[in-house]
């Protein structure tokens, strides 16, 4: 085998590495690929953190958990570089709506970005839900980029064990 013959192989073993990662986050992560909308999207730019946001990527991952126990269910999404207040949550149907901004936080005025992969903007994330829940009774925190929402079940929700009477 020449030398060409063994970079073809050694490109098709990578291609089939890239396919197959990209096959695997497409089945388990799908949803957690979000479109960010950058809050200055009619090209008035004022700042320097507007020029950043607008040459931002379009999309990025938030990535969630959803945990059901027997009388809540828990989501936990990953959304680092946020406050609690950036975040507004709703309950629709069976789903989490989580809409929220993402904004450019810049301590250095005089420096460039480089390398420029994070996603700044507005955001919505969908999250099913696995039983209905009563929102109104919802908890939410954030901490250390990770988003928690408890949310307990409705009564209908919950499981009743029946008891079996012998006769």
């Amino acid at each position: 085998m020449n030398g060409l013959d063994q970079v073809r192989r050694g490109l098709g073993r990578a291609w089939d590495s890239v396919l197959e990662g990209w096959n695997h986050l497409r089945e388990n992560a799908a949803g957690a690929l979000t479109r960010f909308v950058p809050s200055k999207d009619t090209g008035e730019v004022e700042t320097a953190e507007d020029r950043i946001a607008l040459r931002s990527p379009r999309w990025g991952l938030l990535a969630a958990d959803v945990r059901e126990a027997e009388d809540e269910v828990e989501v936990r999404l990953e959304a680092p570089g946020m406050e609690a207040g950036d975040f507004d949550l709703q309950v629709e149907d069976r789903y989490l709506v989580v809409t929220g901004e993402k904004r450019v936080e810049r301590e250095d005025k005089q420096s460039r970005h480089y390398v420029l992969e994070t996603a700044y903007g507005r955001f919505e994330r969908v999250i099913p839900l696995p039983a209905e829940v009563e929102e109104d009774k919802a908890k939410a925190k954030y901490r250390r980029g990770v988003l928690r929402v408890t949310l307990p079940k409705s009564e209908r929700a919950k499981r009743r064990r029946i008891a079996v009477e012998s006769g």
